[in-house]
């Protein structure tokens, strides 16, 4: 009969339980890293479908993933126009020029004199100016980049930006009906200059390749207003082509890929680089409310039933002239703003940020204060209001 003792000093108890934690330790990685994996795989199927969860990755990483209050503070005035620069707020109002960064510290600003103070933005940079004035400012993240002045006989009617920071800048000229001239992105010396002698020159654009400069002219023909959009190669004197925008007038003048859109009051057009294959998107009678040209491949556009009131439609056209969507909207609008993929729409109640196919990617309740909305290319939007601006994380 075998002998069976217990050591109890010395006793190797605990051997199985050792192995067993280690399964246990083993089995909880094991289901962390599977719930880890099948995250990341939702993620990357929302972002294989349609980019946004690149953006929602993009927010987590930039903002942290609980909200952090990012807010800008400035005067109140009816004047004020605002856009913004990376995570840097410009305002402008007919008394100053102001450059903000998160938290309302001012990174520049400048005293001016406006009667018309007007705002855009392209390649990074803003320009601000004022219409009919002989005040323009260049701005970047950091502060002023160039400031032009001009006398009475050359006042500024219209500036632009391309996606590279090529300036166009139109105005007045004494025995002209108005002249474009351009800058590159060093803004030092004119790299060309269009002087318009038989049509009125409202607008011009330099196109994304820095190649070409559309000009915007306008006429009659037999008693109707005409817009005209002359091109010009940069490296040659004569035109290289042009177009007409029939039975419109051209409001704004910008591009989308390799095409150049033009909105105008009756209908959106767009075209090639040489001025062919012009496709339209036509209103049907109902009148422009609002427009939005900074959308990645589409543009938006709110188009009122009546010339009052708050009944309309909102539609997105993509670069072949066709509706991608449309939303009938039944309330009122106070502003429209696309970045990247998002279009932000603000309503009198809420925010609502919604996708190319007019579908919701997020809202915003309860923002009586804000009068306006700027959307950011990685889907945040700024929320502007009369005398403070807040960011919104979806």
């Amino acid at each position: 009969m075998d002998n069976k003792t217990h050591d109890i000093w010395n006793d190797d108890d605990g051997a199985e339980e050792r192995p067993r934690k280690k399964r246990h330790r083993l089995r909880r990685f094991l289901l962390f890293f599977l719930a880890l994996v099948v995250v990341l795989a939702v993620v990357l199927l929302a972002a294989w479908r349609d980019g946004t969860g690149f953006d929602a990755l993009q927010r987590y990483f930039s903002y942290g993933s609980a909200d952090q209050e990012t807010s800008y503070t400035y005067d109140a005035a009816s004047s004020n126009r605002f856009a913004v620069l990376g995570d840097r707020l410009v305002v402008l109002s007919d008394t100053a020029l102001r450059l903000l960064a998160p938290g309302g510290e001012e990174i520049w600003s400048v005293q001016v004199k406006m009667n018309a103070p007007f705002l855009s933005t392209g390649g990074g940079r803003a320009v601000a100016y004022d219409v009919g004035g002989t005040e323009l400012y260049v701005l970047d993240e950091n502060g002023l980049v160039k400031e032009f002045t001009a006398d009475a006989d050359h006042a500024f009617l219209a500036a632009t930006l391309n996606a590279e920071g090529w300036l166009a800048v139109t105005a007045e000229k004494r025995g002209d009906k108005g002249a474009v001239t351009v800058y590159n992105d060093q803004l030092s010396d004119p790299v060309f200059q269009f002087n318009s002698s038989d049509r009125f020159v409202t607008d011009g654009y330099v196109t994304d390749d820095c190649k070409r400069l559309a000009a915007v002219t306008l006429g009659q023909e037999n008693g109707v207003f005409v817009s005209n959009i002359v091109l010009y190669d940069l490296n040659a004197e004569d035109p290289v082509g042009d177009y007409d925008v029939s039975d419109g007038l051209v409001l704004a003048i910008g591009q989308q890929d390799d095409l150049l859109v033009t909105v105008t009051d009756t209908c959106l057009a767009l075209t090639d680089r040489d001025g062919e294959d012009q496709v339209r998107y036509d209103y049907g009678g109902a009148y422009l409310r609002e427009y939005a040209l900074e959308g990645d491949g589409f543009t938006a556009l709110l188009l009122n039933r009546y010339k009052s009131g708050s009944v309309g439609t909102l539609v997105t056209v993509d670069e072949e002239g066709q509706e991608i969507a449309s939303l009938e909207v039944r309330e009122e609008v106070l502003g429209l703003s696309a970045a990247g993929r998002y279009l932000g729409v603000l309503y009198l109640d809420r925010l609502v940020i919604y996708n190319q196919d007019l579908q919701e990617y997020a809202v915003l309740n309860g923002i009586s204060y804000a009068k306006t909305v700027l959307m950011r290319q990685d889907g945040t939007a700024l929320l502007v209001g009369s005398q403070k601006a807040e960011l919104f994380l979806p």
